[in-house]
């Protein structure tokens, strides 16, 4: 199982629905997807089954750039916070 990225709008939103496995391999190409979208974005992480440690990294920074986090499973939001410290 990969990573699937589908891109939607919502109001002045876009917003890239993430589903399957996220690891560090796939950042590049999401960094691509995201840096031709200068939009307001909302990542929405409902389907993402596994995220490593680089993943998670990279939407912590996502987030703390101003990127918008939506149904982000439990252990990815527990390992960002402990990421912090």
């Amino acid at each position: 199982m990969t990573l699937r990225i589908e891109r939607s709008t919502r109001h002045k939103f876009t917003v890239f629905t993430l589903s399957g496995r996220m690891e560090a391999a796939q950042i590049s190409e999401l960094k691509d997807v995201l840096d031709r979208d200068c939009r307001n974005i909302i990542l929405d992480l409902r389907d993402v089954r596994l995220a490593d440690r680089e993943s998670v990294r990279f939407l912590r920074g996502c987030e703390a750039d101003g990127t918008k986090l939506e149904n982000c499973p439990a252990y990815v939001r527990e390992w960002m916070d402990r990421e912090k410290d």
